[in-house]
This record gives structure tokens, C-alpha cells and sequence, in this order.
């Protein structure tokens, strides 16, 4: 059985670490850098870097704060925010992110999942989807998780693995920030829908929701952000805890 990933998520705007609820009420956290440093040295598998309002503001991630944070981990670095073609993911690539994630512009263009995997490795390629129960079904939003696209998250996923998409990374904006736990329903449809690896995101509230979602879900990951700002639990202690009850960790 493959090990399971712990991945801190540092949502940036302005050049600071925010969180908010739902994706709104945005509060001042931190540094990117110097919490991308000690999340690598709690043992965090990987560091997620997403410049929540590049795509609402229309312009690229912050490049300069992206090399800042690469040169501090040392653990892999996926980035995202404002990635509209190949180009944009060459340049974050090289500004020293190992995984690009994308998510707007892959809906209105799904052409630069497959040219970005086709010139960097699928594995280069992250296919970011926020989603919000909408009826029965799952909507897919952009922007921030401002506009419904009117896609069906479930059928987005299938598409964006079949485009060369190497793994994707699933938020539930209803979950997003309330702390109650991972959208389980959400995360499992889809993990079992498409056969590369999901990161699980938002919702993530106390320790024995990450044993929640590994254990009633085939997600690869599970990304946390809150519980790890607000110092609630360590990613090493979070790992501790997986161990302890059978769950396979790095």
C-alpha cells in the first residue's frame, strides 16, 4: 500500500499566509516562507503554495515570494494561483516549484493540462477543483471559488485525468474552513472515480479527521491548513496519530 501524504497549505494573498471560511473573511496569518521552513521541518511531505487571488485579480503567482519559500523546504513545493498556460507553469517550475497546480484556466482552456504534461510530465501536473453541492449534484467554481463554471466536478475529474493530469487536488468549498471535517461523500466519489492520486482539502478541524478521511476514502493526501496555523497539532504528531491506528504514513 502506498504511504500516505500530510500536506500544509499555505494560502497566499498579498504576500501573506491567510485563512479564511468558505473562502471568505480572509485573516492575516504569517510568512510564507518562514511557515513553508517550519512545516518542512515538522516532516511535512510536501508544501502546497496558492496564490488565492492571482486568477480573481487576473495576473500571475507571485514568483519572487515563490523562489523565496522553494529556497526554505526541503520537501517538494506544488504552486498555484494564476496558472492560465504552459508558459505560466514553465516559469513557475523554474522560479523552484516541483508541482504546478492549475485550475481556472484548465476549464476555460483544458488544452493546457495536456501541453503542460506533455512538456513537463504529468507528474509536473496538478489539476486543482473546488467544489460545492449545488442540488444533487457537485459544481465545479473558478476564480477563487467566486463563479460556478456549471461543470460537474465528478465529470471534470474524469476529464482532467484523461488530459494528463498526474494527480488532483479536491477542496469543498462547504467544508472549506469550518473545521468540521472533510467532505467525506465529495472525496470518496471521486478518489474512486479516477485512478490518480487526490489530495483531500478543506474541513480539516482536529486530529481524527485526517484518520476520517484516510480511513473511509482512497485519497492519496490530505491537505490541512488551520489546524496547523493555529498550532492545534504538528504535522509530526498528525503522523504519530496515523501510525498508531494502522494508517500507512512517510
Amino acid at each position: 500500500m502506498l504511504k500516505k501524504r500530510i500536506i500544509p497549505c499555505l494560502d497566499v494573498k498579498n504576500g501573506k499566509v491567510v485563512k479564511g471560511i468558505n473562502f471568505m473573511g480572509m485573516k492575516d496569518l504569517g510568512s510564507p516562507p518562514d511557515m513553508a521552513e517550519e512545516y518542512s521541518e515538522q516532516g511535512a511531505d510536501e508544501v502546497t503554495f496558492l496564490d488565492i487571488a492571482a486568477s480573481l485579480e487576473y495576473r500571475q503567482t507571485t514568483l519572487d515570494l515563490v523562489s523565496v519559500t522553494a529556497k526554505r523546504v526541503f520537501v517538494p513545493l506544488t504552486v498555484g494561483g494564476g496558472i492560465r498556460t504552459a508558459n505560466d507553469m514553465h516559469d513557475a517550475l523554474k522560479a523552484g516549484a516541483d508541482k504546478v497546480s492549475v485550475n481556472s484556466a484548465a476549464i476555460s482552456n483544458p488544452n493546457v493540462i495536456s501541453e503542460s504534461a506533455e512538456r513537463f510530465g504529468r507528474q509536473c501536473v496538478v489539476v486543482a477543483i473546488d467544489a460545492k453541492k449545488v442540488g444533487r449534484h457537485w459544481e465545479v467554481f473558478t476564480h477563487g471559488g467566486m463563479k460556478p463554471s456549471g461543470l460537474d466536478a465528478i465529470d471534470w475529474a474524469k476529464k482532467a485525468e484523461d488530459l494528463g493530469a498526474g494527480e488532483i487536488l479536491l477542496t469543498s468549498i462547504d467544508a472549506d474552513g469550518v473545521k468540521q471535517g472533510y467532505d467525506i461523500p465529495l472525496t470518496e466519489v471521486i478518489a474512486d472515480e479516477v485512478s490518480i492520486p487526490v489530495i483531500a482539502s478543506g474541513g480539516c478541524g482536529k486530529i481524527e479527521d485526517f484518520y476520517e478521511v484516510f480511513s473511509q476514502t482512497n485519497v492519496s493526501a490530505a491537505l490541512a491548513a488551520s489546524v496547523f496555523h493555529y498550532k492545534q497539532v504538528t504535522v509530526r504528531e498528525v503522523k504519530e496519530y496515523l501510525k498508531d491506528r494502522g494508517v500507512p504514513v512517510r
